[in-house]
């Protein structure tokens, strides 16, 4: 993948979240109204409320993940906390998100890709910590079973790989070239019960 493919990658990574966005935000203004005149109560209208809640923050957090993040942008360690906060779809990952203040975006985009293979290796729940030591990142997760594919998570390190990547899964093909972009690299290691990547 070349620079300028890499650009234009996350370049409609933005600009797809950012017209999402703006009709989500009218559908939740709209239940909102439709509350206050007292329709709040039914089931219809609590699914509709919880669907849209959800899908502002995995729109959110693919803005991040997938968009384009300028070197010298920082993103705001409020904005970091609410996007990874807890969703009311009851999911089972808790992220311990330990930097704190504002973050540089860059670094913030690679630790978002990173958690979404955390996401993939995880559907039974599990637990994440992020941490960081100046300018090393550090990413680990634990879970009582975990379902590793290690030929998408040597795509972390080798770009080359050649791993069938599903459209699910296109996040583990999008680290690598991230990464050679920052001028860093990536540690992966895999266990039963736990993973570790470090950047």
């Amino acid at each position: 993948m070349t620079q300028h493919n890499r650009d234009l990658t996350a370049l409609i990574g933005s600009r797809i979240c950012h017209d999402l966005i703006s009709p989500l935000g009218a559908i939740g203004n709209g239940v909102e109204l439709l509350q206050l005149s007292g329709m709040a109560d039914s089931p219809e209208m609590a699914l509709i409320a919880e669907s849209v809640t959800n899908a502002n923050l995995r729109i959110r957090y693919f803005r991040v993940a997938f968009g384009a993040a300028p070197d010298d942008q920082l993103i705001a360690d409020g904005e970091i906390r609410s996007i990874l906060a807890p969703g009311v779809d009851g999911r089972k990952i808790e992220v311990d998100w330990t930097p704190e203040g504002s973050q540089p975006r860059a670094c913030v985009k690679l630790a978002f890709l990173i958690l979404q293979c955390f996401e993939s290796a995880m559907p039974w729940g599990g637990r994440i910590s992020v941490r960081r030591d100046g300018d090393h990142w550090t990413i680990r997760g634990v879970a009582d079973k975990l379902k590793l594919d290690p030929d998408l998570w040597a795509l972390l390190s080798t770009p080359q790989g050649d791993a069938d990547v599903p459209p699910a899964q296109v996040h583990f093909a999008l680290i690598a070239p991230e990464l050679a972009r920052q001028n860093r690299a990536a540690g992966v290691t895999l266990s039963d019960h736990s993973i570790n990547v470090e950047f």
